[in-house]
């Protein structure tokens, strides 16, 4: 399987510096409640759970280095529920992908996969140049910040079984069966 083409700002992989501020928001959709961060280059994280308090929790887990302020913009809040009820509509969204330069080949990767569609960890890895590191595209699937962004949700087992989702498998499976993929 090829990968469609990705039309998004280039990821930047430097780790936040201590001044660096990151504003965050909350909204509400079908799978919960959604934390959405942003820094001055994007949205570096958009988190799904059920407590506000354990999200933003995470998010200091995640940005420990970074000075926080709750206030962000609502516009992210409305892009990324959006995207998440109807993911079939094209959402235009600035990411600020933090990480290794394989965790960023991985999530890249992960965003030329659309709606719809699935892919094992083997054929990611075969995807992106890196055959035979399956296992290594399902530890970068689990650093993943960025839920429904960077679709994590779409990799499946070899066997196509629905494997394990950093906000929960059955937020997965109702992702995967709004886009029509199960």
């Amino acid at each position: 399987m090829t990968l469609n083409a990705i039309t998004s700002t280039p990821a930047e992989v430097t780790s936040l510096a201590a001044d660096d501020t990151i504003s965050y928001a909350f909204g509400r959709s079908t799978l919960g409640q959604v934390l959405v961060a942003r820094s001055a280059k994007g949205i570096c994280a958009v988190l799904i759970g059920s407590d506000r308090d354990r999200l933003a929790k995470d998010l200091r887990r995640d940005f420990p280095e970074a000075q926080e302020v709750e206030m962000g913009r609502p516009e992210d809040i409305a892009a990324v529920v959006a995207l998440i009820e109807a993911p079939h509509k094209p959402v235009e969204l600035t990411l600020d992908l933090r990480g290794s330069d394989f965790e960023v080949a991985v999530w890249q990767g992960l965003r030329a996969l659309t709606a719809g569609k699935t892919m094992s960890y083997s054929a990611l890895a075969e995807a992106i140049g890196k055959k035979g590191m399956a296992r290594e595209v399902g530890e970068a699937c689990a650093m993943n910040r960025i839920a429904v962004a960077v679709p994590c949700h779409r990799i499946l087992r070899k066997d196509g079984s629905i494997s394990g989702y950093r906000w929960g498998v059955h937020r997965k499976r109702m992702l995967l069966e709004r886009e029509g993929a199960i």
